[in-house]
């Protein structure tokens, strides 16, 4: 069975690339039409889109993550391959704003990209490394626990099972976090989409003041189609409260275990 590590451009799956080889490092990347989320450096925006095979504005994920992707791929000297769904705008236009009874953004903007490059390049049931560190065997959990016959599937098809090399080794953040003290290669704050819906009210807006933009953009598609992330709040209120000094993001972590890869 080949062996693939999803990268989501955090340290901890990073880790895993650097130190449990694979046959495949894969990165699904979140993308955005809109020209207010427009990636600063155009150098970086045309790699990109050589990179996923078309053309890249920008990432609703902080923008470091195209730098982290680029230097982790020279410095492991491997090649990451690049897969992307549709926009996410054209996500919501046909299928309306996910929540946290409806969660199907992952699976359309980073699962289905991945399962048809699996399906294109491999064809053929694969263990797939998941960055969950020891500590996080709540979601490793809450993955397997989702598995038919061991496999993780999509539609229908049993694609991959899911393995936890972290857990499985006792690696924890501290052991992560100095490995990579002095390695040069930038790591954003939190991976996946700034606005995430899962994440606390409180982490949503310290975003609001690190990234105006792709926050206005989770606020304007609430307005746009009527509609919340978060059933009990919205990101307009949400960009009312009053900033919180200092967060510490490590102790607002998603245990949902599906965004997982």
């Amino acid at each position: 069975m080949k062996t693939v590590t999803s990268i989501s451009g955090g340290q901890s799956s990073a880790y895993i690339a650097a130190n449990y080889p694979s046959d495949y490092l894969v990165f699904a990347l979140v993308t955005t039409e809109d020209q207010n989320c427009l990636h600063p450096d155009a150098y970086l925006r045309k790699l990109a889109s050589d990179k996923i095979g078309c053309e890249f504005v920008g990432t609703l994920e902080d923008d470091i993550i195209i730098e982290t992707m680029l230097e982790l791929e020279q410095w492991l000297q491997q090649e990451i391959t690049w897969v992307a769904g549709k926009p996410f705008e054209q996500v919501l236009r046909k299928n309306g704003l996910p929540n946290m009874m409806w969660r199907y953004c992952t699976e359309l903007l980073k699962i289905k990209p991945l399962f048809k490059w699996w399906k294109d390049t491999i064809g053929e049931p694969v263990e797939m490394q998941i960055g969950f560190r020891a500590g996080e065997e709540r979601r490793a959990k809450n993955m397997i626990d989702k598995c038919v016959d061991g496999l993780r599937q999509y539609n229908k098809v049993g694609w991959q099972k899911p393995v936890f090399p972290l857990i499985d080794n006792g690696i924890k953040r501290d052991i992560i976090v100095k490995y990579w003290d002095d390695i040069p290669i930038p790591f954003a704050k939190q991976n996946n989409c700034v606005g995430c819906f899962h994440r606390n009210p409180l982490v949503l807006r310290k975003k609001f003041d690190e990234h105006p933009n792709k926050m206005q953009w989770f606020k304007e598609q609430e307005i746009k189609r009527g509609a919340r992330w978060k059933s009990e709040i919205s990101y307009s209120d949400i960009e009312k409260h009053k900033p919180q000094a200092e967060i510490d993001f490590d102790q607002w972590g998603c245990d949902s275990g599906y965004c997982g890869l």
